[in-house]
């Protein structure tokens, strides 16, 4: 799979990313919890940092952000797995973790691919 290809398909999970974002960011229980509104920033971050790179359709650039920043993302969304008991028990921030574990796995899998493509050139 080329870099561009790779750079689309995580693209499409961090729109999941974003979407998870919005929904914690307008939910009643941001209003009133400091840690969670932490959690959607580094989530945001993550998703704004690879921008400039998705704009200009760099894919070398995108895939090297989105490497270097995808650690701050896994730890908001594990933050979020210690915390989710006292933010609600609803449904749909379950489904909000899930939503992020599966998307954030799937662009670490990306990634991965772009090292072991480029370990296999290098040889």
């Amino acid at each position: 799979m080329s870099p561009d290809e790779i750079m689309r398909r995580i693209d499409v999970q961090l729109s999941h990313v974003w979407v998870v974002r919005t929904f914690l960011k307008h939910s009643e229980e941001a209003e009133e919890d400091d840690e969670l509104l932490e959690i959607v920033r580094e989530l945001y971050d993550y998703c704004l940092a690879v921008g400039p790179a998705w704009n200009a359709q760099d894919a070398e650039e995108y895939l090297k952000v989105a490497s270097k920043k995808l650690s701050k993302a896994r730890a908001a969304t594990e933050h979020f797995a210690e915390i989710l008991p006292q933010v609600s028990a609803h449904t749909n921030f379950k489904m909000a973790l899930a939503s992020l574990r599966g998307a954030l796995e799937e662009v670490a899998r990306l990634l991965e691919m772009t090292k072991s493509e480029s370990r296999m050139t290098n040889q």
